[in-house]
């Protein structure tokens, strides 16, 4: 009798836990399901194709990218040195090594995918990792194209991959592939950005400056397609309509460099050419970005866009006409800098969002368009280190 005592409560304790564990276990299985459909849904996709800019050198929660990246899902970011808007005075999310390095790793711990994060470190006068910064200089594109030295090339590229890499950025928008046709162009050749006139001497110094990030891990974007080189105007200013000054040569440094095998991202150009497209500048042009990039010469990777909030097209097009045309043209990633000199939009990502699903529900984007790039996107960020 005092057995039967014993084993009953046994069994009963067995039981108990068998019932935790399938209560558990089903828990978990309803909780990765959620997760799945969650990654799954539309407005995970569009998030993803999303870029942003912000304020801040720390991470707050009641910062807006905290809810940009927790809530809609944003898939990138991009940090600069400099506020255009408050002036040099003011900092914008780099003030030091130690400083930018934990914004980034807390900024990369909010994202339930990884999350790309953005810089535009050329070598130069471009450059956000600066001596202030307790960073070293580097030399222009310009002056590493005139030694032409690939040993030289090699060390140069090796120097700002490193300290990009070393920060925690996994993607540099670089390097400039635009042809130096005209050295005294505002934006470009004045700049030194470029590393030359000549196709093949830039395309070999590219090249190896995207085969160096590329093993260090930092995603490059190769810009401006289908070439800013000879434009006599800035983008970042207004509109820029290169018809008369750009020479099919210019679309040759792209080429080339597809056919080398390169890997990263294609950055559009916010020109508008005549040649090429009489209606739409070449970020919102499907002839430009589709039937040239993708059909004509096989390119599978992410286009991005340059800066959406750049004057050529924030003061030309609204934004439901740019988001569904750049889209639509086969842009993948779409970069709001939030950096501008006219305003700081905390909604732009929000936003965003809305006129795109918006977009879908009218039918004027496809869903089918929006997996599309989602697919590129996942594949690349797969392949992060």
């Amino acid at each position: 009798m005092k057995k039967a005592i014993v084993v009953i409560p046994f069994v009963l304790l067995i039981s108990g836990l068998v019932l935790l564990a399938c209560n558990t276990a089903g828990q978990k299985s309803d909780t990765q399901s959620s997760a799945t459909t969650e990654i799954d849904s539309l407005d995970f996709k569009i998030g993803q194709m999303l870029m942003a800019g912000f304020r801040g050198t720390t991470l707050k929660q009641s910062n807006h990218i905290y809810r940009d990246i927790t809530r809609h899902h944003l898939g990138g970011v991009i940090l600069y040195s400099r506020d255009l808007l408050l002036g040099a005075n003011k900092p914008r999310n780099i003030q030091s090594k130690a400083q930018l390095k934990k914004l980034i790793t807390d900024l990369k711990k909010l994202s339930k995918v990884p999350l790309l994060v953005a810089v535009d470190e050329e070598g130069g006068k471009v450059s956000r990792l600066s001596a202030k910064f307790g960073f070293t200089s580097t030399q222009r594109p310009q002056e590493i194209g005139e030694i032409n030295q690939l040993p030289a090339t090699e060390k140069w590229a090796n120097h700002i991959a490193g300290k990009v890499k070393s920060m925690g950025f996994n993607v540099n928008f670089a390097p400039v592939v635009d042809l130096n046709v005209n050295p005294k162009a505002p934006i470009i050749g004045r700049l030194g950005r470029s590393f030359s006139g000549d196709v093949e001497t830039l395309v070999t110094h590219a090249s190896k400056f995207a085969e160096v990030h590329q093993k260090q891990g930092v995603i490059c974007a190769i810009k401006h397609f289908p070439g800013h080189g000879s434009a006599i105007a800035d983008s970042h200013l207004g509109f820029t309509d290169v018809t008369d000054t750009w020479k099919p040569i210019e679309l040759a440094p792209f080429k080339r460099m597809i056919e080398k095998g390169f890997q990263g991202m294609v950055m559009t150009a916010h020109v508008f050419n005549k040649k090429l497209d009489d209606k739409y500048p070449a970020t919102m042009s499907k002839k430009i970005m589709n039937d040239y990039l993708r059909k004509k010469w096989g390119w599978q990777g992410i286009i991005i866009s340059d800066d959406m909030q750049m004057n050529a097209i924030a003061k030309n097009y609204g934004l439901e006409e740019a988001l569904e045309k750049s889209i639509n043209a086969g842009v993948d990633i779409i970069l709001f800098s939030n950096n501008g000199r006219d305003a700081y939009n905390k909604k732009t990502v929000p936003q965003a969002i809305a006129i795109i699903k918006k977009l879908i529900k009218k039918g004027k984007i496809s869903r089918q368009r929006i997996d599309e790039s989602y697919a590129r996107i996942q594949k690349m960020k797969a392949g992060l280190k």
